[in-house]
């Protein structure tokens, strides 16, 4: 990957923040994306970085006009923002559900849309959640909002398909990132959740940036329209 052009959005995220680290390693050109007031403290000076709301269309397109314009040829484009509601549907707020959706699945249709118009000879990678592909208590919300990444991967992958864009997405278990903090920061659920998991542990930012490398190495470019269930066996085994 040593001069390939990349975009992160997320990167200032438990799993985004490996996934810099592991790039910049492989001397990769990176254009990083966060949404928060401080851009993230490990990026290195060789990373340029811009503030963004991927919820918004506008800003969105002129994130990832201005990384061409920046690095040039995109060989890949990496959408990270995610967030995390576990309560029954009668609990769920109408804002907290709103606020989920655009964090969820409008920033991964903003970004498929930038990608479609502005790319081409490029990967995307999105998110979703293992969950979606099984039943879990108190989940219907975030599957709501990850299905939906799914089924615009599989779109996506044909839409584009004529701008040689790859669309694949991964699913991971549960990760140890700050965004799972209030899970795994109380013992009894983080024993819980280790259980659920066929290896007995909850996943690292390193496994998922894992695979995020290899849907990045244009050795790879006939795969797409995919997704990578990333979790520990959680929804394809039982102990």
């Amino acid at each position: 990957m040593n001069n390939n052009n990349y975009v992160i959005i997320g990167a200032s995220g438990g799993i985004g923040r490996q996934l810099t680290l592991d790039l910049q390693a492989q001397g990769a050109n990176l254009f990083l994306g966060y949404h928060t007031n401080q851009p993230p403290d490990q990026l290195l000076k060789s990373a340029h970085y811009s503030q963004i709301d991927a919820r918004s269309f506008e800003q969105t397109i002129k994130f990832i006009a201005d990384a061409k314009q920046r690095l040039g040829n995109i060989d890949g484009v990496v959408s990270l923002p995610g967030a995390i509601l576990l309560k029954s549907p009668h609990l769920v707020s109408e804002s907290e559900f709103d606020k989920l959706v655009d964090t969820n699945l409008k920033t991964a249709f903003s970004v498929i849309r930038a990608v479609g118009k502005l790319l081409k000879n490029s990967s995307t990678i999105l998110m979703s959640t293992a969950a979606v592909h099984l039943g879990l208590s108190n989940h219907e919300a975030i599957v709501a909002s990850k299905a939906g990444i799914e089924a615009m991967v599989r779109s996506a992958s044909v839409t584009y398909a004529r701008k040689s864009i790859r669309f694949n997405a991964i699913a991971p278990g549960l990760v140890d990132t700050p965004l799972s903090h209030n899970i795994i920061s109380t013992p009894s659920s983080l024993e819980y959740s280790k259980k659920l998991h066929v290896t007995g542990k909850i996943g690292t930012p390193q496994d998922i940036s894992n695979m995020i490398q290899f849907l990045l190495n244009s050795n790879n470019q006939w795969i797409t329209g995919q997704i990578f269930t990333i979790d520990g066996g959680l929804s394809t085994t039982k102990k």
